[in-house]
Order: structure tokens, then sequence, then C-alpha cells
């Protein structure tokens, strides 16, 4: 035993031997390191994925999910939901949506009652909620989308003359709604484009009440138009408030509500 220890001693004491353990050391350690390295850079885990586009404010539907294989490497320090059951009973958080084979993030995904956002917690003190009934045309084809800014502009037939303008400039959208009351971009079973809600101040509702009722007995029309995304920014200290924009179409509305209770008035016979 002395004499095994003795060899033993004698072969560490070398210095090329201990040079030739260190090399074989060192080549152990980065092997292994290497190894791992290139195992977590082709091994693969199965990502959810969304077979079609998802917008916000709708629940996510299990059976357009699928996944596909990725690379562990590409999750390092992701946010990427790694599993279906994840998203079991979720839904799109406002503001968000998921691309048709984009994958879903943790950040992106709400309960039920986070996605909450009642018409009447939005609206200023003073303000009124007002209802335009739209369709596919005037709405280009859904194009309309909340939290997005509309003019309302006014065509009229006024004997020979015909009248079109900006009646109102600088209204932001707060919901888009089907025939059903159901919102257009939340729920995934609602029809077309039929109402925009938004809210405005109780002179503006009371304007467009009265054009509103006008489009029955004269040949009026309010109709939608579109603003860019960089209308309106707060932020910049802009005025984003809807403003009557022409005074002479608001003179013609209040005329033509004259003209129409001096009307109803000449039909309408006392019996004593």
């Amino acid at each position: 035993m002395g004499n095994f220890a003795e060899t033993i001693k004698r072969f560490l004491s070398n210095k090329n031997t201990v040079t030739i353990l260190v090399v074989i050391a060192g080549i152990i350690v980065l092997w292994f390191f290497y190894n791992n390295r290139v195992n977590n850079a082709v091994s693969t885990v199965k990502i959810p994925y969304a077979t079609e586009r998802i917008n916000s404010g709708y629940k996510i539907e299990l059976e357009n999910v699928k996944t596909k294989d990725i690379t562990q490497s590409t999750l390092k320090n992701s946010d990427i939901v790694t599993s279906k059951e994840e998203l079991d009973g979720k839904y799109i958080c406002t503001g968000n949506a998921i691309p048709q084979n984009g994958f879903f993030y943790r950040s992106q995904l709400c309960e039920y009652e986070q996605i909450q956002n009642r018409l009447t917690d939005r609206l200023q003190e003073g303000w009124t909620l007002y209802g335009l009934d739209v369709n596919m045309r005037t709405t280009y084809a859904n194009s309309i989308l909340p939290d997005t800014y509309i003019d309302l502009y006014l065509s009229a037939v006024d004997g020979d003359d015909i009248i079109f303008g900006a009646l109102v400039k600088g209204i932001p959208v707060l919901e888009v709604r089907d025939s059903n009351g159901k919102n257009v971009f939340w729920d995934s079973s609602a029809g077309n484009s039929a109402q925009l809600l938004f809210a405005v101040e109780e002179d503006l509702f009371k304007l467009l009440t009265t054009a509103t009722d006008l489009i029955t007995t004269n040949s009026i029309d309010l109709i939608p138009v579109i603003r860019s995304t960089g209308y309106c920014r707060p932020e910049n200290g802009e005025n984003c408030e809807p403003d009557i924009s022409s005074a002479e179409l608001e003179a013609f509305i209040l005329r033509k509500l004259r003209t129409l209770d001096q009307k109803n008035n000449t039909n309408t016979t006392v019996v004593q």
C-alpha cells in the first residue's frame, strides 16, 4: 500500500503529468458546457399559437389554438405562454391582439372581469351617451374601431340646394355594436356594425338628437368619417373634445326643426 501511495506521489509531482491532467480536465469541462449549450440550442418544446387572428377583448377558443416546436433557447427570459392549459378561459387584454400564427404572451392575457369597461365609467361629468345608427357602408365595412376619432358630416337636400359639410369634428368612438347590442370587437358572435356609441356635451347631444329626428322626415343624413391615427394627441396638449365645426349647418338643423314644428302646429286640430 505504501509503495502504491509513493508511486502516486511521484506521479503527481511530475510537472509534465500535472500539465496533462490540467489539460484533460479543461477539455472535459469545455466539452460539458459545449454539449449543454448545443442541447439547449437544438432541443425543442411545443408552444401554442393562434390559427387565426384574435382581437382585443375576445375570449381565446382552444379549438383555434395549435402548437409548434421551437428551440428552448428562444424562450430564455421570454414571456411566451408555453402550454394550452394557460390559455383556458382567458381573454385578450384591451389594446392587444394576437395575429394569425402569432404566439401568446402572458402580459396579453386577462380574466373576463379585467376587460369589462362600462360605458358609464368612461363618461365625463355632464356628458351624455349618443348612439348613431350605421351600416356596413357607412362604417367602411366595420373599419371604424373603438378609441378612434371620427367627424360627423351632414348631407341634406333643401329645395333645389344640396348641402354637405362637416357638422361635428373630433368625436372619439367608445363602442361599436351590432343590431342586437353586442360589442362588435369584443364578442365573437357579434354581427356587423349597426351603431356607434360616443359621448358629447349636453348642447351637442341636443343638436345631434334633433338632426337624427329630422332624418326620418327630411332628406338629411349624418355620415361618420374616419380620421387618421394621429388626428388628435392629448399628450401634446391638443384639445380633443368634440366641437361643432359649422355654425351654418347648426342653424340649418334648427331652422328645419322650427319649420317642422310649425307644420305640426298647423295640422293640429283642436276639438272643443
